[in-house]
């Protein structure tokens, strides 16, 4: 193959996309390959995450994978014979689709099972939350491979300490210590990972669209900033519930459903 050349371009679907009832649902969709991440698929990727941003009848955002691993992280194979720039291209293509994960105005919610490694972490760590199958494992195996990755997210989400052991070394990290590091949220059994996200979804479809969308934009945006003007980010996102109005239908149901039999009553700050 030419290094010079970007591959032929392929119609094979990497990754399926479907909607109903306000709930979409992105499935990784390479199984053979154990899910492994090439151009394809990070473009596909991309892709079908801009579609759903854009999509106003979309409420939340399964996403899952087909086979045993959710992602065994890039197909290496297909950096064989390629230049240096075409290296460089691919991996831009990639932080493009994590970030098109990441900046979905849709709450995002990733199912994980069987083997997460290097860009698989990436994608988990790209979504909103995640709930992991007890049979998961996760690697950062990127500078074993003789390559950089995963040096940002994974720090975020568990420390500076915690990301360089985990990458150092190569290890494997179970379900049960990514939930206590923070990885993902929730570890079920494997066979209710499905049942679980159904759960999850329709209880987040089922919300305000409004509300769970300027939080999600008010969790993101106050992260990056100190709590003085992080309030000031919940305060203007209050004001655009107060404006939009929706917000008293919120109150008109729960004032149906009256106080909890302790007598306390829920409610805004």
């Amino acid at each position: 193959m030419n290094g010079t050349n970007e591959p032929p371009p392929t119609d094979s679907p990497r990754v399926n996309r479907t909607v109903t009832d306000g709930i979409a649902h992105v499935e990784l969709a390479r199984p053979q390959a154990r899910n492994a991440v090439d151009l394809p698929m990070c473009r596909q990727l991309r892709s079908a995450f801009e579609e759903i941003d854009a999509a106003d009848d979309v409420r939340v955002v399964l996403l899952s994978a087909q086979g045993p691993a959710f992602c065994a992280g890039a197909d290496l194979r297909e950096r064989a014979g390629q230049d240096a720039a075409w290296v460089r291209r691919r991996r831009i293509a990639s932080f493009a689709a994590y970030e098109a994960v990441e900046q979905c105005r849709h709450p995002v919610v990733a199912l994980v099972h069987g083997a997460v490694v290097g860009s698989g972490g990436e994608i988990t760590l790209a979504a909103d939350f995640a709930v992991a199958a007890e049979s998961t494992t996760f690697r950062f195996p990127e500078p074993h491979w003789g390559t950089v990755g995963a040096t940002q997210r994974l720090q975020r989400a568990i420390g500076k300490r915690r990301a360089k052991e985990l990458l150092f070394t190569n290890r494997a990290m179970s379900a049960a210590e990514s939930l206590d590091l923070g990885i993902v949220s929730r570890v079920v059994p494997d066979e209710l990972l499905a049942r679980t996200g159904a759960e999850i979804a329709a209880t987040i479809a089922g919300a305000p669209p409004l509300a769970i969308g300027l939080t999600k934009r008010a969790i993101d945006l106050g992260g990056d900033t100190d709590l003085d003007r992080g309030i000031r980010i919940e305060m203007a996102t209050i004001e655009q519930c107060l404006a939009d109005g929706g917000w008293r239908e919120g109150v008109d149901r729960f004032a149906r459903r009256g106080s909890d039999n302790s007598g306390t009553t829920e409610g805004e700050k």
